[in-house]
């Protein structure tokens, strides 16, 4: 796929203002995404860029939370395509508490081209997006991870080509949970979930993913990844849990990732994690490290499609004339 094709597959299909849910995209908008991500891939590879910023352009990297995958991608995406972001941590501005996160919005629209924030409550984005008056793009919240899914399937389509698959979530229902189990069912495929009684996702999550697909959850990990293409798994004590630790350790041991597990999913099902991962608790270093392990092409990947919304997102709306 060229620039041009994806910018018009992305333009004559209902594009969203902001990226803060994978709700924000439909069928079209998401295919736009990912097949610009594997072309950019592909060219960066070959030491092309398919898409630079045509002027000065700046963005606001808003980090409530540490990151290791997530700032780097976002750093070195926007330096390859000709772009800046001004890394903000939370005692730089402290939304909300030294000022009203409407006001920052103010000032950074008046400033940058974009914001990209990675927060802890998932109505600031929607506030950010609100009085910015510039793209937002949602980099993790409570709510959401919805960059990380379209890497996720970036990683998918490169294993398993795209093609109608079954895919099993084993662990916490939460917000990456939620954006790979609603984008997995805007796309076509089947989803299972496994979680520990309690721990299911959002049940409104649950209803949205059901209207597009089909979504099965269960408590019994097994049953979850039994023929399953891929299989997925997060750290059982996300940040802010933290005090959560001992009794979730024990509720969630049965769904460890491990090789009988894996036994119940098909000889060439995948294994994604979207890290950082306790080895040892949620997945085993011999699942991790082995040859279902597609994690670390996931963990590349994130650079490739966050490269690919931003340029699509932003060019649209006259932030690259």
């Amino acid at each position: 796929m060229t620039w041009e094709q994806a910018l018009q597959a992305w333009q004559t299909n209902q594009p969203p203002r902001h990226y803060l849910s994978i709700t924000d995209l439909n069928p079209k908008t998401a295919r736009a995404v990912l097949d610009l991500a594997h072309a950019m891939k592909r060219a960066t590879r070959q030491g092309i860029e398919l898409f630079r910023f045509e002027r000065p352009t700046a963005f606001a990297l808003i980090f409530e939370k540490p990151s290791l995958r997530t700032r780097v991608t976002l750093e070195v995406g926007l330096y390859q395509m000709g772009a800046h972001g001004v890394y903000l941590t939370q005692n730089d501005i402290q939304m909300g508490k030294r000022e009203a996160v409407m006001d920052i919005a103010r000032n950074l629209g008046r400033w940058v081209q974009g914001v990209i924030a990675r927060v802890f409550y998932h109505s600031v984005l929607h506030e950010l997006a609100q009085f910015a008056g510039v793209p937002v793009i949602n980099a993790l919240s409570d709510h959401e991870h919805p960059c990380q899914a379209l890497a996720d399937w970036m990683t998918i389509e490169e294993y398993k080509g795209n093609r109608p698959l079954t895919v099993a979530w084993v662990g916490d229902g939460n917000n990456v949970c939620h954006s790979f189990m609603l984008l997995s069912a805007l796309l076509g495929h089947s989803v299972r979930i496994a979680t520990p009684e309690g721990y299911e996702p959002d049940p409104q999550v649950l209803q949205q993913a059901r209207a597009w697909g089909s979504v099965y959850l269960t408590h019994d990990p097994e049953e979850a990844v039994a023929g399953a293409d891929v299989v997925y798994t997060d750290v059982w004590v996300s940040m802010g849990y933290e005090t959560e630790r001992e009794i979730r350790m024990r509720q969630f041991a049965p769904f460890q990732v491990n090789e009988a597990l894996m036994r119940h999913a098909l000889p060439d099902a995948i294994v994604l994690h979207c890290l950082p991962a306790r080895r040892g608790e949620e997945i085993t270093d011999a699942v991790l490290d082995g040859p279902q392990s597609a994690v670390w092409d996931q963990a590349e990947n994130r650079l490739h499609t966050q490269k690919a919304l931003i340029a699509l997102l932003c060019h649209s709306q006259g932030q690259n004339p």
